[in-house]
């Protein structure tokens, strides 16, 4: 099975450098590495890597670099990856992708369990997850289970089943929420299954975020839209949606480091108005 790695990534040459870089230590390599920047200076430089690297610019947007990514490999894959540019897998992530894909026709998706996820506990420093995973530390030990969704840190896909899909470009920039519905469409096509056996640690790395502004609009301006669309159910997404509210009221009162509260709930708020005056949409926050 040919397998292609697709990273998007904007403003971190640095990182995805060191997150490609990670990639030879898998068990088995990757055929292909497609790295996606929105210009030159997304790209990194200096890659010495025992597996083939290729770079491409598309328009600036995770689903736009996405798309450009899956357009290229859906010519040859037969199983496409996609990692956040700061995400490190552990070695047998691959090998054991593969595994699941060749011993289960029906399964289209996968994603997995992280040792580690920076972007719910703080950024995990590069030097401490490749430790940590070097070390062998303790894995997950809960079975594998059938799943809605896949996380868009670290989730795979059967080509043949995605060759017709794409990630929606009307979430621009991070596109808040385009895993959930990229999942939702993968389930007509078949089984969906999140694997203990797939593992790594998300450094959860702040530079090159999208403000807290625009993040506080798409936090309610996307789950209103995905709900029309009909890929996230109503019940999730005012969980949600009002989770992420409250939370922003209740810690911009004290932030956490390097998270913008006040500017997420200011977008909060205006996404709000905008859906009382008949106007939210999700691609407003390119203008702001």
């Amino acid at each position: 099975m040919h397998i292609d790695v697709i990273i998007a990534t904007t403003d971190r040459a640095e990182i995805v450098g060191e997150t490609v870089d990670w990639l030879r230590h898998q068990k088995r390599l990757p055929d292909r590495v497609i790295i996606v920047g929105a210009a030159e200076a997304d790209l990194p430089t200096g890659l010495s890597v025992p597996f083939p690297v290729v770079e491409m610019i598309a328009a600036k947007g995770l689903c736009n670099q996405r798309n450009a990514g899956l357009d290229f490999a859906c010519e040859k894959a037969g199983a496409i990856m996609f990692f956040d540019d700061d995400f490190f897998a552990e070695e047998t992530y691959l090998a054991n992708m593969e595994r699941l894909f060749e011993s289960d026709d029906d399964l289209v998706g996968v994603t997995g369990v992280l040792l580690a996820d920076g972007a719910q506990t703080g950024a995990i420093a590069a030097p401490d997850a490749r430790a940590a995973l070097l070390s062998h530390q303790t894995r997950e030990t809960q079975d594998d289970r059938a799943c809605t969704w896949l996380y868009g840190c670290n989730m795979g896909f059967r080509a043949s089943a995605c060759a017709q899909l794409r990630f929606d470009t009307n979430l621009p920039f991070y596109g808040w929420q385009e895993d959930v519905d990229f999942s939702a469409q993968l389930m007509a096509k078949g089984k969906l299954l999140r694997s203990a056996s797939l593992t790594g640690i998300h450094l959860g790395t702040r530079r090159g975020r999208t403000s807290g502004l625009r993040l506080g609009y798409s936090q309610v301006a996307n789950v209103l839209y995905l709900q029309r669309k009909g890929t996230m159910r109503l019940y999730q997404g005012w969980r949600l949606l009002l989770g992420n509210l409250a939370a922003n009221i209740i810690r911009s009162f004290r932030p956490e480091p390097e998270i913008d509260r006040r500017g997420r709930l200011r977008g909060n708020a205006i996404a709000f108005l905008d859906l009382l005056r008949g106007r939210i949409d999700p691609r407003r926050i390119i203008t702001m």
